[in-house]
Order: structure tokens, then sequence, then C-alpha cells
């Protein structure tokens, strides 16, 4: 079985079905044989095992779904598993692997070339000729190159492969068109609270996890969820921490009560150590912040937050920010909010704060947390610091309600479609002036319909780059509506 990258079996994420009697065969049994070591992560160790185990992902699981009959073994589908990290991604293609039957292949786009990927591949071609499917899992394959993407297109076309392929990006965006239309693509969720709050109740009582040696308060818990972010792998890292730290204070205070007494009490022996807020807060050094995502906390400062940049408080924008991100606010609602804002409480005051408001969006999609902290909080800055005008959000408010009035007349002629034939004889695009024609790019013509001639709806103010606007815009109306004798 091929890998990149040094491997423990013991570690592996992956239950593989034995083949039949080569090597790679009694590899991956003795793999499977081999129990789970209780060191572990406990990510590792709560990996579902089948697809009652799943948490979230309703959307996908559903009876006769692509994905359901691909790990309960009756699809036969290559996929591309789209969504963020800890979702599933992972956990899904070892079910798949599992369900067919077949061997499983790893490769890692951080680590893995075409060399491999064709090495791969011969493999699986002299496999299939036996009789047995290869499942070729690739890791984070929006770091492949089209060169290494083309490389797997016949492997997939001719199913030589049974492709399982993970990635944090847009598909659309990070996979060749090829690749895509071979593949079934499915996008995978941030897991909601409810389901964080199922998968650590189930590692704390589950044997293979916490084995019910610890209890959690509320508090703690409300916390564990916060800062997971739907992010389980995230989550079951802090509660192993969290857990440590709690363990460690009972065993130092029963030692400090023993050196005390000059003894033991066997009965604090059945008195299961509890995980406070204060051991999560030391466990992954985030204070607790009030701050709930379903709640009047999450519109108070999300208000507070845009408020304090349509008030050009740098300094009030930052601490809200920050306050969202500590807490474990998606960072997509951040970005998506700083997009708003940019048109609504800026707009052409400053062109460029729309562009800098998207350009975080991008980091967000194709970095992620925790850097892309650094995108939000440079997009934060310009735009509080940059000149407010709100021209944008009043004058397609005003657009809006003529037309909701009835306001719509018809398009004069010579602006309509001439691309087609008997357009000239019906009067369009007759007489139609092309503004290039003129020196200065600007001819007199009418172009709104006749009942909203003359009527002005973008009002620049004079901060920023509509300062140069309030002084041209009347120059431009004066020339297009023939106010100033020019023909």
């Amino acid at each position: 079985m091929m890998a990149t990258g040094p491997q423990d079996p013991a570690d592996s994420l992956f239950d593989i079905r034995p083949a039949d009697t080569d090597e790679d065969s009694r590899a991956a049994e003795a793999m499977r044989a081999e129990p789970q070591r209780p060191d572990a992560p406990l990510a590792v160790r709560m990996r579902p095992r089948s697809l009652d185990e799943i948490v979230g992902q309703d959307h996908l699981l559903g009876a006769g779904s692509p994905l359901r009959r691909l790990i309960d073994g009756s699809g036969v589908s290559s996929v591309l598993l789209y969504g963020p990290p800890g979702t599933g991604k992972t956990t899904m293609a070892s079910l798949i692997s599992a369900a067919t039957g077949g061997t499983f292949e790893a490769l890692s786009a951080l680590s893995s070339g075409v060399k491999e990927v064709r090495a791969v591949i011969d493999t699986a071609r002299r496999r299939l000729a036996n009789g047995r499917q290869t499942v070729l899992f690739i890791d984070e394959i929006h770091r492949f190159s089209k060169t290494q993407q083309d490389a797997l297109l016949d492997a997939v076309e001719n199913r030589i492969v049974l492709l399982v392929a993970a990635t944090t990006e847009n598909p659309s965006f990070s996979v060749v068109a090829p690749l895509l239309s071979r593949s079934l693509v499915l996008q995978l969720r941030s897991l909601g609270d409810d389901s964080i709050v199922e998968l650590l109740r189930r590692a704390l009582a589950d044997p293979r996890g916490l084995g019910a040696a610890v209890d959690i308060d509320d508090a703690a818990m409300t916390h564990l969820v916060a800062v997971a972010g739907g992010d389980a792998r995230r989550a079951l890292t802090a509660l192993e921490a969290a857990a440590q730290v709690a363990t460690g204070r009972q065993t130092a205070g029963s030692t400090d009560s023993a050196d005390s007494s000059g003894g033991t009490d066997d009965s604090d022996d059945t008195i299961r150590p509890v995980i406070m807020l204060a051991d999560v807060e030391s466990a992954i050094d985030r204070a607790a912040v009030r701050y709930d995502r379903d709640g009047d906390q999450h519109y108070d400062v999300t208000s507070a937050f845009i408020k304090s940049i349509r008030g050009s408080d740098v300094d009030a924008a930052l601490h809200y920010l920050a306050r969202m991100i500590v807490a474990g606010e998606d960072p997509r609602f951040i970005a998506r909010r700083l997009m708003i804002h940019a048109s609504e409480d800026i707009g052409m005051a400053d062109p460029t704060a729309l562009q800098t408001a998207v350009a975080a969006a991008h980091v967000v999609n194709m970095v992620g947390m925790p850097e892309a902290k650094l995108a939000l909080a440079q997009a934060t800055i310009h735009l509080a610091s940059a000149p407010k005008s709100a021209g944008v959000v009043s004058s397609i408010g005003a657009a809006i309600a003529d037309v909701q009035a009835g306001k719509a007349g018809a398009v004069p002629a010579h602006l309509r479609d001439g691309h087609y034939a008997g357009a000239k004889k019906l009067g369009n695009a007759v007489g139609y002036r092309y503004p290039h024609d003129d020196p200065d790019g600007v001819v007199r013509q009418q172009y709104p319909p006749d009942e909203l001639v003359g009527v002005d709806y973008y009002e620049p103010t004079g901060r920023g780059v509509e300062r140069e606007l309030s002084t041209r815009l009347p120059r431009l109306r004066a020339i297009v509506r023939g106010l100033t004798g020019r023909r």
C-alpha cells in the first residue's frame, strides 16, 4: 500500500478491508487486526466506523443518496468531498474505502507529484486485471497542479481507480473541468452546535474516547462548542486537552490533601474530575467571551462591529472583530458583513474598499483560519478609516422605488438590440450614437425612458473620491442631457 510520508499503522485513520492474499492485503489485514493505541489522539480514536456514527451532514446521507450508496458499498462514482476542515471528509473516504472491499491508496497533494500519481495508477491497473478495485484517496486535491490532475483523468474515466478526493476549496475553481465532470461533487457543511455537543458527549462516554472518566459542566461545554467553530477535530482536540488539565488539577488537589492529612481517603477514588470553564481556557489558552452565535450577543456584537466601522472608530471595530474571532464566529460571516458594508457605507467615496473586502473573503475561503484573521483585520482597518458615503444605498433605493411605482417606460428605440434580422425595420438601434466616436467619450443622447428623463438618483458627497465625482457628475449629466449647447 502506498502512502506519502511516514505512517504508523496503529495511527491509521482508515479501516481497510482485505483484498486477497498479496502483500498489500496482508498488510491491510495486519492493520485491521492491531488494536487502537490508547495514546492515539482522541480525534483519531473517535473517528466514525459506520454511517450510524457520523454526526451532521444529514443533507448528504439521506436514504438512497449517492454518498450513502458509496458508503454502503453500492455506488461506483468517483467523488470530490468539498467542505471546511473537521467536517468528515477523511472519515467518509475511510468508510467508502472499507465498503468497496478494494485496496486503499492515499496520496497527499502536499508531497506527491505526477510520478507518484502514475505509479499508483499503474499498480491499480494490475490489480484491476486480477479483479480487485483500488480506492485512491487524495487529500487537498486543490493543491495539485493542472498537470497532476490531468494525469488522473484516464484512470477515473475508465474506473481503474475509484477516486475519493478532499478539498477545502470550491472545486469549481480549484479542480480542472474534465475531472469535475467525471466525479460526483458533494459539499459538506460545518457542524452545527447540536452536532458538536453530541460529538463531545459521545467522546466523554465512549470507551474508545474518555470512557466516562471525566465529567464536564455546562459552561465548559458551551465554550468548547464556541471555540470549535463547527470543526469536529478541533472540538475533540480541545476536549482532550481540557480533560488532561482537569485530571491533573484533581490529582494535584488529592496529593495536597493527602500530604496535609498524612494519609489518603479511598472514597476520593470514585470522584470523577469535572472539566470546568477554567480548564478549557487553560487548555487552549483562550478566554471565554460572552457571545452566543444564535442569540442576542451575536447580533449585538455584529451591530457594534458595523457601527464602529461606519463611525470610523478603527480601534473599536478591531475590538469587536477580535471578540467574534475569539468566540469562534464563522469567518465567512464576518467577511460577508465587510463586503456588504464596503458598498453600504463607503461606496464610491473609496471604491477600493469593496476590493479589499472581497479580497479578504477570498483569503478566508482559500487560506482559512487562523491566518485569515489578518486579512479580516486589514479589511476592517481599511473600511473603518475610509471616507464614508451612503450614496450607493440611497441611489439604488430611489431607482428601485421608481420601478416599483410603475415608472418603467419603454426603452428608447435607439438603445434597443439591433443584432437580429428585421431589427432596423422596427427602428431598433437606429440613430444610436457611439460615445467612443467623440473626443471626450461622452455624447448628447437619451438613455432613460421618457418618464425618467432628468431624474437624478446618485448624489455624491464631498468626501473621498466622491469629492471629484461631485464636480464631474454634473458636467456629464449636462452633456448627456444637452444642457451645454453641445450636439
